[in-house]
C-alpha cells in the first residue's frame, strides 16, 4: 500500500513528452539539455531522458549531478547554475560543462582542470534583459579574450536565460542579439563557437512557432518535459500536462461555517487572511502543508474542489460541490505547478513513486 502524502510520476507520459519535444527540436537542429532539478535528479527520470535520445542532462546542484554519476547515467553533465567559487574542483570533477559569467570563477575552473588534467567546457552566459546571470553584451568580447588565455577550460559557446527573474520573454529579436555577438566573436577572434544555448522551456515556444533563429542550437528544458508546456501558460500539442500527481489524505471532514469566530489578525505565516462568507461548507483537512508545498502551486484534479487555506502541516479544502462522497482516510489528488514540484520533491515527508 502506498503511503501518503505522495508524489506519483507516470513514466509513460514523461516518455511521450520527451519524444515530442526531442523530435520537435531535432527537426530544427536544436539539441535538448534535459534539466533534472525539477525532480531532484531522480536517476530513473534521467534514464528516461537518456533513453529518449537526450545526450546532456543539466542540473543546478552538484549533489544532484553526483547522484546521477553514482547511478551510472550515461550522459554528459552540465552544471546550469553559476558555480560557487569554493566548489570549482568538484565542478570539474563531476560536470563536463558549466554555465559561467564571472572571470574569477572561470579562472578557478581553469586551475582545477589543469590540476585534474582535464578540459572543462564553458558556456558564457549573456544577460539580454532578464537581469539574472550573465555578462552585459558590451563586456562579452573582452571576457572572451580573457577566457582564451586560460588553459584547462574551453569556450564552447554563449548562452542566455529568460523568464526566470524579470519575466522577460525570449523573442527572435533578443536571440538575434546573441547570434550577432557570436558572429562578431568568431569573425574578429577567428574562433568557432559550437553552442548557442537559447534559454529554457520558454524558448520552446519559438521552436513551435518556427521563429527561433536558426543559429540557436541548444535549449535547456525541464518544465516542458515534466508538464508539457512551451511556457508557463501554453500547453504543447502531443504532450501530457499531468505526468506528476500529488496525493494527500483526509484527516478531518466536517461541516463548518466559512467565516471564523472572533477578531481576525495575522495567521501563522504572518498574513492577514481574506475570507469569503459562504455559509456552512463541507471542509476537509489534508495531511500536507506549506512545509511541503504552497497551496497556490496546487490544482485539485476534481474541479469542484477548492483550496481554502493552508498552515505548515494542514491543507484545508472545500469539498461541498464535489460529486464524490468523501470520508476520513480518502485521498484527494492534485496537479502541482513546476515551482510546486521543485519544493515538494525535496520534502522528506512526501513519498515518491514511479510507474
Amino acid at each position: 500500500m502506498r503511503k501518503n502524502p505522495r508524489i506519483e510520476i507516470n513514466l509513460h507520459k514523461l516518455r511521450q513528452n520527451i519524444a515530442t519535444i526531442y523530435t520537435l527540436c531535432a527537426a530544427k537542429g536544436v539539441e535538448v539539455v534535459g534539466v533534472t532539478k525539477g525532480l531532484a535528479a531522480l536517476p530513473v527520470i534521467a534514464q528516461v531522458m537518456v533513453d529518449g535520445g537526450i545526450k546532456i542532462v543539466g542540473d543546478s546542484r552538484l549533489e544532484n549531478i553526483l547522484t546521477l554519476r553514482e547511478a551510472g547515467i550515461k550522459a554528459k553533465m552540465m552544471m546550469i547554475r553559476i558555480p560557487m567559487l569554493h566548489e570549482v574542483d568538484l565542478v570539474v570533477k563531476l560536470a563536463d560543462c558549466s554555465l559561467n559569467s564571472e572571470i574569477v570563477v572561470i579562472q578557478g575552473l581553469s586551475t582545477a582542470a589543469i590540476k585534474q588534467k582535464k578540459i572543462h567546457d564553458i558556456i558564457l552566459m549573456v544577460d539580454l534583459g532578464d537581469l539574472r546571470e550573465g555578462v552585459l553584451p558590451t563586456d562579452v568580447f573582452g571576457l572572451v579574450k580573457e577566457i582564451r588565455t586560460l588553459k584547462g577550460v574551453r569556450l564552447k559557446g554563449l548562452g542566455v536565460n529568460f523568464n526566470c527573474i524579470s519575466g522577460i520573454d525570449p523573442t527572435p529579436e533578443n536571440l538575434l542579439e546573441l547570434v550577432s555577438l557570436s558572429t562578431k566573436i568568431e569573425t574578429d577572434l577567428g574562433i568557432k563557437l559550437e553552442i548557442l544555448s537559447g534559454g529554457n522551456t520558454s524558448s520552446l515556444a519559438l521552436v513551435v512557432n518556427d521563429t527561433l533563429p536558426e543559429q540557436i542550437n541548444q535549449l535547456r528544458i525541464g518544465e516542458g518535459i515534466l508538464l508539457g508546456h512551451t511556457d508557463i501558460f501554453t500547453d504543447l500539442k502531443g504532450t501530457f500536462q499531468d505526468p506528476i500527481k500529488l496525493f494527500a489524505e483526509i484527516i478531518e471532514l466536517k461541516q463548518k461555517e466559512s467565516t471564523p469566530l472572533g477578531s481576525i489578525s495575522r495567521d501563522s505565516f504572518g498574513q492577514i487572511p481574506k475570507i469569503k462568507a459562504m455559509g456552512v461548507r463541507t471542509r476537509a483537512i489534508l495531511a500536507i502543508g506549506k512545509q511541503d508545498i504552497y497551496p497556490d502551486d496546487l490544482s485539485p484534479l476534481d474541479p469542484n474542489i477548492t483550496i481554502v487555506a493552508a498552515s505548515s502541516d494542514h491543507l484545508v479544502v472545500d469539498v461541498t460541490e464535489s460529486p464524490t462522497s468523501f470520508k476520513v482516510g480518502d485521498e484527494i489528488q492534485f496537479i502541482p505547478t513546476y515551482p510546486g514540484i521543485l519544493s515538494v520533491i525535496t520534502s522528506k515527508y512526501v513519498k515518491v513513486y514511479t510507474d
